[in-house]
């Protein structure tokens, strides 16, 4: 009776012990998600306060009473957010259909292809990562000025249709489909080709998805490179429309109008990121998983 007092004792302990545990975890979760969430947050509860009141405000309130949907009416009255929009998504598809194109045959041509000089020609592929992206842009502004494509679709895109990263992500998974399938493929007659998009991209499924979601909302939040190479307002993007939109739109004091601005061009992003998070975990793990 004794032990099994004892060990009763001992059971208790330890689901006190998780309890307590789980407790301790659940509120360090709950204060770092507050501290994430809140700047969305405030930026939400500032874009549909009055501009009047919002000025009034000597101290900042958490809530209002009385939220107006006018700063997102003139977030598209005002300036040319429309077209801020339609620019970005132009440049996003067409940019990450290029970059997809390319990394997709560039992977597998290191994963699977033997070729003189292939170890040496990826070596130098990845002292590209070394590189500082600011002598990057440097060069590529100045070829792309050169070249005379400063201002257009062309300029924007081509400095973007590649990616180093994605590429050697690619050829990892590539890397990790077994060579018998493709011995077998080529004794059954199939090119390498068909090989290609029969059988090693649809087991890379995942990553591919992966690699075009975040290349989506790299080109999305992209700012450095629209703003050097386009002063024209007609090519600009959603990222570096909102300081057209703080210098010549609303002015550096509508507040509320800029954060409505700003959740305009926010949410395409978090609704992307919320629909496919468990693809993206599953492809970037898949890239360091060998098996």
């Amino acid at each position: 009776m004794e032990k099994q007092t004892d060990l009763a004792k001992i059971e208790r302990s330890a689901a006190i012990r998780r309890i307590v545990l789980k407790t301790v975890i659940y509120i360090m979760l709950s204060f770092w998600a507050i501290m994430v969430l809140f700047p969305f947050y405030w930026m939400i509860l500032t874009s549909v306060k009055d501009y009047g009141k919002y000025n009034s405000e000597f101290i900042p309130k958490f809530f209002t009473a009385s939220p107006t949907v006018q700063n997102y009416i003139d977030a598209f009255t005002t300036v040319d957010l429309a077209g801020y929009f339609a620019n970005t998504i132009i440049f996003t598809l067409l940019t990450t259909a290029a970059m997809l194109l390319i990394i997709t045959f560039a992977a597998f041509a290191f994963a699977r292809l033997e070729f003189k000089g292939k170890n040496l020609v990826f070596t130098l592929f990845l002292s590209l990562m070394m590189i500082p992206n600011e002598l990057m842009v440097i060069t590529n502004f100045v070829t792309i000025t050169n070249l005379g494509f400063r201002n257009t679709f062309t300029g924007l895109i081509l400095p973007s249709i590649t990616s180093v990263f994605y590429i050697y992500l690619l050829k990892e998974n590539f890397a990790q489909i077994p060579d018998e399938l493709y011995y077998a493929a080529k004794v059954d007659g199939t090119s390498d080709m068909k090989y290609l998009f029969k059988v090693m991209i649809p087991i890379c499924k995942p990553t591919i998805v992966t690699v075009v979601i975040l290349k989506v909302i790299e080109c999305w939040n992209s700012y450095v490179w629209p703003r050097l190479i386009t002063d024209d307002p007609a090519y600009f993007l959603v990222s570096n429309g909102i300081q057209e939109i703080r210098e010549n739109g609303f002015g550096r004091e509508n507040i509320p109008a800029m954060m409505a601005a700003v959740v305009v061009i926010s949410v395409p992003l978090i609704v992307l990121f919320l629909i496919f998070r468990n693809k993206i975990m599953e492809g970037v793990s898949r890239g360091g998983t060998k098996g």
